[in-house]
């Protein structure tokens, strides 16, 4: 595994990313780096997995991927997550400048 900044290393053909997801926010947005993670706020609430559908529709996005190359890894019920994303079309840093 190479690259990265702490939150996030390239494994092979995919982008392996820690997070920190905040879920029942005013709007969607990247907010910066919380505890060496990359923190994310969600206007979906966590109820019945909205907030991670709403994760991986917004990171899909963001990468220029369809939703099912965005896979949460681990975390699913937590506000710590790790999230794979195959063949992302922009660097991992471009989340933080957007």
């Amino acid at each position: 595994m190479s690259g990265g900044l702490g939150w996030w290393r390239r494994d092979g053909g995919r982008v392996l990313i820690e997070l920190h997801v905040q879920p029942g926010a005013r709007r969607t947005e990247v907010s910066g780096l919380h505890d060496g993670r990359l923190k994310i706020r969600l206007a979906a609430r966590a109820v019945e997995g909205a907030a991670n559908s709403a994760l991986i529709d917004f990171l899909a996005g963001r990468f220029g991927v369809r939703k099912k190359d965005v896979t949460i890894e681990s975390g699913e019920r937590s506000r710590r997550k790790r999230v794979s994303v195959s063949g992302a079309r922009c660097a991992p840093e471009s989340l933080l400048s957007a």
